[in-house]
């Protein structure tokens, strides 16, 4: 467990604590707020390879989603061939369903990291012990975010701007509401699927919310800050999703069209 320890100290909580401080020392009046932001910003572009290809199929999902409930209530008595039917949906439209757990595995430590850099790293009197040779601590660093917020006690407001931009980018990545109640399955079981989503976008922010009273506000920033990232990438890939989408059935309308008239001729 030691090891696992030091690894995790060595190349994640180090690195990120001293580049935080090295933000501080560089920025005016030494400004906490400012780096928090950059850093996560920073981190966010370093991992933007691996949660754009997620996001693209996320976004390609969705736009599926009219699609693939049709599949859903074609076959509702066979799982099998319903299971079958969307796999080959997704093969159609280059999309592999499984792409969001590489995201996941790749930035949950990274995340952790951060987290506790923002939290319980920023504390005084051990950071002069983790920083590098080269990485000197400011004799002052400003806590006081735009002179209001103090970013090393916990704040209400900032709280609450991390939960609703939760909100938000969890309702972006919700796929489309059918046009019609959904139905339930041959088992006369509601879509729980969809049940368990809905509710989770509205228990995570709640979450997140509880989480930024009892932590520094420098974590609901922090994640605030990843929130609007998120936010302002989903809505671009989602615009482009839906363009390449409507080309892509446009493309594939003549040969239905032509398929059709030879079987009628």
């Amino acid at each position: 467990m030691n090891i696992f320890i030091t690894l995790y100290n060595e190349i994640l909580h180090k690195p990120l604590l001293n580049a935080l401080i090295l933000l501080t020392t560089f920025l005016p009046f030494h400004d906490l707020g400012f780096a928090v932001i950059i850093l996560t910003i920073a981190v966010r572009f370093l991992l933007f390879p691996f949660t754009h290809h997620s996001v693209k199929a996320q976004a390609k999902m969705r736009t599926l989603e009219p699609k693939i409930s049709q599949i859903r209530q074609e076959h509702k008595d066979n799982q099998q061939e319903q299971g079958q039917k969307i796999m080959a949906l997704y093969k159609e439209h280059g999309v592999n369903p499984f792409s969001g757990c590489l995201m996941l595995i790749v930035q949950l430590p990274i995340l952790i990291a951060l987290y506790h850099v923002f939290g319980a790293g920023l504390n005084m009197e051990t950071i002069p012990g983790e920083l590098y040779s080269f990485v000197a601590l400011p004799e002052t660093i400003h806590t006081m975010f735009f002179g209001v917020i103090d970013l090393m006690e916990a704040s209400v407001f900032v709280a609450a701007l991390a939960a609703i931009t939760q909100f938000i980018q969890m309702k972006l990545a919700m796929p489309p509401s059918p046009k019609t109640p959904p139905k339930e399955s041959s088992s006369g079981m509601p879509d729980i699927s969809r049940i368990m989503t809905s509710q989770m976008m509205y228990v995570m922010p709640i979450v997140i919310f509880i989480i930024g009273l009892r932590f520094p506000a420098a974590v609901a920033l922090y994640w605030t800050t990843m929130n609007l990232f998120a936010i302002i990438h989903e809505s671009i890939v989602r615009r482009k999703a839906q363009i390449i989408m409507a080309t892509s059935s446009q493309d594939h309308e003549p040969e239905r069209n032509n398929a059709g008239d030879t079987k009628s001729s």
